[in-house]
């Protein structure tokens, strides 16, 4: 749980398996099911993603500490910081108004985990056994700890996310219907 008691899964898994096709997939059943979402991608390398050139870069490159970009549909912030934040931090500053938060990277937090796991990729995992809330796999993981681990195929995205309201969002209605405006 962060800050803010809203629930964080962390989707982590080596480069190529399909962390970000899987929180697409989950995205539009929690969408489906009602319920409001954000997601979190943690980057190890520095990034931009204004376009150089654009005013809010300017602004950027001018030396403004936070840029906020608005329009009548989205909003999005851009924030110079001394260290990185933490998923709480995160959460609990910009993402009050959610159900649950996923995140794609961050492999070394301490937030319950979905691993996703494809058999091109290897059989060696990220997380240990007790990190794991699920594997989403291609491939069966049935011995030692892991054979306790709930295991979902890669596209199944519907039993990944009855396993989530089950664990996380049981006692909690969507934001969509405690939030108006």
């Amino acid at each position: 749980m962060s800050e803010n008691n809203v629930p964080i899964i962390s989707i982590v898994g080596r480069s190529g398996t399909g962390k970000t096709t899987l929180i697409e997939k989950l995205l539009r059943e929690l969408k489906a099911r009602g319920y409001r979402v954000a997601t979190i991608k943690h980057d190890a390398h520095p990034f931009e993603i204004d376009q150089p050139g654009k005013d809010s870069w300017r602004h950027a490159q001018a030396g403004s500490d936070t840029v906020v970009i608005s329009a009548a549909d989205r909003l999005a912030m851009i924030k110079r910081l001394d260290r990185e934040w933490s998923i709480d931090r995160i959460a609990g500053a910009l993402l009050g108004d959610v159900d649950l938060v996923l995140t794609e990277g961050y492999k070394r937090s301490d937030k319950p985990r979905i691993e996703v796991s494809r058999r091109a990729c290897g059989r060696e995992l990220v997380s240990t056994a007790s990190q794991l809330v699920a594997l989403a796999t291609d491939q069966p993981f049935n011995e030692g700890e892991l054979a306790s681990v709930p295991q979902f195929q890669l596209d199944d995205a519907a039993g990944l996310v009855d396993l989530i309201e089950k664990r996380f969002l049981r006692r909690q209605r969507p934001a969509s219907d405690r939030f108006q405006g």
